[in-house]
């Protein structure tokens, strides 16, 4: 087994000569369950599309489990899972069909793509909406599909973008076990949210991306000690500091931002 089971080394991604990427480095070990965080527009979705092999990096290489996805795209993708932000599902299949439609490009003969299916729809409660078109699936139960099809192939390494997004809170609790499961059998987890408590209370380490360039990495206590911040602070407070955005802004004037107003004091709305 290698010591990384995802490495980048240098990458720049640049549109129209603006930097989305700038010269980003990270190294994430097997069985590692990795938030990869940042403000909007900040590169999170531009590198994790590099990673997944999605989008060719104006310079730098990717390494999953060893291998460059450059040099050998095929078998490093027969090797990871990917969950989307945009969901790329086709709607004019079953969500059953999906599932045994995604296996069976992964190598699975018909057999077990239809025992892998029935099990994953069964554990994430899409039994009963297996024969429905995807297009006629919520947001919630597209995600779990989407997830469910990441699985059926048991990648080695999974990258999530944005995942839990539009997921019932209860549903959210059954993939948070099954992925910590999964973490917890050597599954490699690269995920992106902006929901800050998921992350905390799922993730074993952090990367914090700022204006295209890796700006934090390591575990939450790590990047405390180095930012000098107290054992209670929180991931929202790390985040806001490494990013530069923990002093609070005052609203516009005419929504109540006056002189003696800030965003920290009550709203009243001026006449």
């Amino acid at each position: 087994m290698t010591s990384t089971a995802i490495e980048a080394r240098h990458l720049v991604k640049t549109y129209k000569n603006k930097a989305a990427v700038r010269d980003l480095s990270l190294s994430v070990r097997p069985g590692v369950f990795y938030a990869f965080l940042g403000p909007n527009g900040a590169g999170k979705s531009t590198t994790l599309r590099m990673l997944t092999g999605l989008l060719k990096p104006t310079r730098g290489d990717v390494l999953i489990l060893g291998q460059s996805i450059e040099n050998d795209p095929l078998a490093v993708k027969a090797t990871i899972g990917l969950v989307p932000d945009d969901l790329p599902l086709f709607d004019r299949l079953t969500g059953e069909e999906t599932l045994i439609f995604t296996a069976r490009i992964h190598g699975l003969d018909t057999k077990e793509a239809r025992r892998r299916s029935e099990e994953l729809l069964e554990y994430f409660d899409l039994l009963e909406a297996r024969a429905q078109m995807v297009l006629e699936y919520s947001l919630g139960m597209k995600k779990k599909l989407a997830l469910a099809a990441a699985l059926i192939h048991q990648p080695k390494v999974l990258f999530l973008d944005e995942a839990l997004n539009g997921v019932d809170p209860v549903s959210v609790k059954t993939v948070a076990d099954l992925l910590r499961a999964l973490v917890a059998k050597g599954l490699t987890i690269f995920f992106t949210t902006h929901v800050l408590d998921t992350a905390e209370r799922l993730c074993d380490e952090i990367g914090v991306i700022h204006q295209g360039k890796l700006v934090a990495s390591g575990t939450i206590e790590d990047i405390k000690r180095l930012r000098q911040m107290g054992a209670d602070a929180r991931l929202e407070d790390v985040f806001l500091q490494v990013v530069g955005a923990e002093k609070p802004k005052r609203p516009p004037a005419f929504l109540g931002g006056g002189v003696g107003i800030t965003s920290e004091e009550p709203f009243v709305p001026q006449p």
